[in-house]
């Protein structure tokens, strides 16, 4: 005797249906800065009357100014999962080439123990950064706000006072500067143009930010500690740990570019770098990261920061007014965050409640 049970009335748990892949992908949070960047590459593509923007030697010229940008705009945008901000980060850039540059001019220090010295000296900031965060309770802005303004003013004050200028200079001297700007400052010919090698630092450090974030424990964390962080807590989350690890992050990234800056230009100006921390954030907030945490990505914050390298080259080659960069970004960071919103609310509405 066989039995057939009728299974037809049985409800489906919807937590085991198969999402569809084009729903999949409408949450993704870089959707929005991909939808912004072709836009905007076709409009100044079209608009350009250089008729070089879309050649290798544009992408060379919006690439150079988005690498740099890129490569602490990934760190933050990784901070800002976590719920957290770092408006240090710019200056922070200014502070390691500084740093760098008075350890081999003032001291007769060799390049790369002074590389080594100066991304310890951003881990130490960083951490210090996260520190005060976890330890005071008081909101990242306010804390990395007063670290900007020590750092900024340190600057001024250190360099002059050591040099009677507000600029280094003369570090090609220094034993290992050609190896070193090699490394971090050269340049590689594709195909009649030339692409700084930052580029090639952004694109394996947006692949490995994005690894850490989608692959790992610790990218979990990040999610977990900016989306509750009581809950996450409560789940043995170490939440104050995976914070404090990413201000260590954060400003290990500026060092690396304020050093990249250094060998590039043979020196670096005091005011290096200050009001970049706005650009790191526009470049998280286009790519999908929210300002209230738990929701972001690498890949995002890197296709944001292509848009602001387009934006670089591209209204120059327009004929444009470039006094109107500013309001220009800021049109860009509206449409995209709001594209985004709007299509991951539609793509979570879709889902039967």
């Amino acid at each position: 005797m066989s039995f057939v049970t009728d299974t037809s009335n049985i409800a489906v748990d919807e937590r085991v249906t198969r999402t569809p892949w084009y729903r999949s992908m409408l949450r993704r949070p870089e959707l929005g800065a991909l939808i912004g960047a072709i836009a905007v590459f076709v409009v100044f593509a079209v608009a350009d009357t250089t008729g070089q923007f879309a050649t290798l030697s544009g992408a060379a010229g919006w690439t150079d100014f988005a690498a740099p940008v890129g490569i602490v705009a990934i760190f933050v945008a990784l901070l800002m999962i976590a719920g957290e901000f770092d408006l240090s980060s710019g200056v922070m850039v200014g502070t390691s080439g500084l740093f760098a540059g008075l350890l081999i001019t003032q001291l007769g220090w060799a390049m790369w123990p002074a590389i080594i010295a100066t991304l310890l000296l951003g881990a130490v900031i960083g951490f210090i950064n996260g520190v005060l965060v976890v330890r005071t309770a008081l909101p990242s802005f306010v804390v990395t706000l007063g670290t900007f303004f020590v750092l900024k003013g340190a600057n001024l004050a250190i360099t002059k006072g050591l040099t009677g200028t507000v600029r280094v200079s003369g570090i090609e001297q220094a034993t290992g500067f050609e190896s070193a700007r090699a490394v971090l400052a050269t340049t590689i010919p594709i195909g009649g143009a030339s692409f700084q090698i930052s580029l090639v630092w952004w694109i394996a450090l947006t692949a490995v930010a994005t690894i850490l974030l989608t692959r790992t424990v610790f990218g979990n964390w990040i999610f977990a500690s900016g989306g509750d962080a009581v809950a996450a807590r409560n789940a043995g989350v170490p939440v104050t740990r995976t914070k404090i690890t990413l201000f260590v992050m954060t400003s290990m990234a500026a060092s690396l570019v304020g050093i990249m800056f250094l060998l590039r230009l043979r020196g670096m100006q005091a005011g290096q770098g200050v009001g970049q921390e706005f650009y790191y954030i526009i470049a998280a907030a286009v790519g999908g990261c929210l300002l209230t945490g738990g929701a972001g990505s690498a890949i995002g914050a890197s296709i944001g920061t292509l848009i602001m390298g387009f934006a670089s080259v591209g209204i120059p080659y327009a004929l444009w007014d470039q006094d109107w960069v500013s309001t220009f970004l800021g049109v860009i960071l509206f449409s995209a965050v709001f594209i985004n919103v709007t299509i991951s609310r539609r793509a979570r509405g879709g889902r039967k409640t």
